[in-house]
């Protein structure tokens, strides 16, 4: 068989995949980018031994809990850390927050969570502004298992040297140290930072609106989907955002390119950091 005949196997059975999450579970990885489905499926086959992407299918669905421990996990987006592109957040808390701080109450919702590291920087950043106890903040993934990880709060000592570091360029006020306790290899953060953070499950691709928001961080997501898919959320996005609310995105990411941008000034190309017109 050729190497073309094999590539035409291979895009047969990476739609049959698709087809059978969608069908079966409900989820849609039909506009994700497909470099981004096929390198996950790539390294799982590695990691279980798999001769092809229809042994994969198959076990997925005769076992749901191979689909949501595994699959599902691959498939998430789930690169973060704290305080991650420092200058973001040191943009947040130096131009965004003085606006927000002239309203009543402030609606933040962090779309595609993941384990939660950017919720406890934005708490953190809000406390150190008085704002903490006047806001909502929605984190939000399709990912069950990872936002079970996120309430917890527990991540790896390896990490708080490099989180350290973050936290102090993007403005930090205090020791990073006051926010979380040692314990053998990890390091628990302060639960009371979560007390006014609501985690819930939400599918960017399927789902409506369900707020609205003054501030929608969605880092790092975007850049794993096809240009119809961008423009569907960025309009669930507008949806959600009240007249002059902000959308902060990802490094890599920009809204370039779509239609909607027409609704959105820029407030900062290297930051990626949008503001919802007032009048459309």
């Amino acid at each position: 068989m050729t190497e073309n005949e094999l590539l035409k196997i291979e895009e047969i059975e990476l739609k049959l995949f698709l087809q059978a999450i969608y069908l079966k579970y409900g989820y849609d990885f039909d506009n994700y980018t497909k470099k981004h489905i096929k390198r996950r499926i790539k390294r799982r086959m590695q990691l279980d031994n798999f001769s092809s992407i229809s042994k994969i299918t198959e076990k997925l669905l005769y076992s749901e809990e191979y689909f949501r421990k595994i699959i599902l996990k691959d498939l998430s987006i789930n690169t973060t850390e704290m305080f991650r592109y420092p200058e973001f957040f040191k943009m947040i808390r130096e131009d965004i927050i003085p606006i927000l701080r002239t309203y009543p109450s402030i609606n933040i919702w962090h779309a595609g969570a993941s384990t939660g590291e950017e919720i406890f920087s934005m708490a953190i950043l809000l406390k150190e502004e008085g704002l903490l106890e006047k806001t909502n903040i929605y984190a939000t993934d399709f990912n069950l298992n990872v936002l079970n990880s996120a309430k917890k709060g527990i991540y790896s000592m390896e990490k708080v040297k490099k989180w350290t570091k973050n936290y102090q360029e993007a403005g930090g006020k205090k020791s990073f140290a006051e926010y979380y306790i040692a314990k053998y290899d990890s390091v628990i953060f302060d639960s009371a930072l979560l007390k006014n953070v609501t985690f819930l499950e939400h599918n960017l691709v399927e789902d409506g609106s369900f707020i609205e928001a003054n501030l929608i961080i969605c880092r790092n997501v975007f850049i794993y989907f096809n240009n119809q898919l961008q423009e569907r959320i960025l309009k669930l996005f507008l949806d959600s955002l009240t007249r002059g609310g902000f959308l902060g995105l990802g490094s890599k990411e920009s809204i370039k390119y779509n239609e909607s941008k027409e609704k959105f000034n820029e407030i900062s190309f290297k930051n990626k950091i949008y503001q919802k017109k007032y009048l459309e």
